[in-house]
């Protein structure tokens, strides 16, 4: 399951508390889940006020939804983390294609 977000979509934003406890505002990219039977959810986000020309640090978290609240949790495993890249630049290869296709 993955949803990839489309230019054309109003942006889905979440805010994160950084070091000192101020929100910060990110953009979920991306959300999927790895197909290790785990059923861990994973969200893709980049900061909201940088300008979309340029590249952008991609930030990773596992995730869990409950009761309408997002709960993220850092992955820090590196065997996870490898997976969650992985599985990432796939499916960012796969969009690609997909949009030169249409083009």
């Amino acid at each position: 399951m993955t949803d990839l977000i489309n230019n054309e979509e109003e942006a889905e934003i979440i805010y994160i508390a950084d070091d000192e406890g101020n929100d910060e505002a990110f953009e979920v990219i991306m959300r999927f889940e790895l197909d290790d039977g785990t059923d861990r959810k994973y969200l893709m986000v980049v900061p909201a006020e940088e300008d979309g020309d340029e590249e952008q640090e991609v930030f990773a978290f596992r995730y869990e939804e409950e009761n309408e609240e997002i709960k993220l949790f850092p992955i820090e495993d590196q065997a996870e983390w490898d997976m969650v890249e992985e599985t990432f630049n796939t499916l960012i290869g796969e969009f690609d294609a997909a949009e030169e296709n249409k083009g």
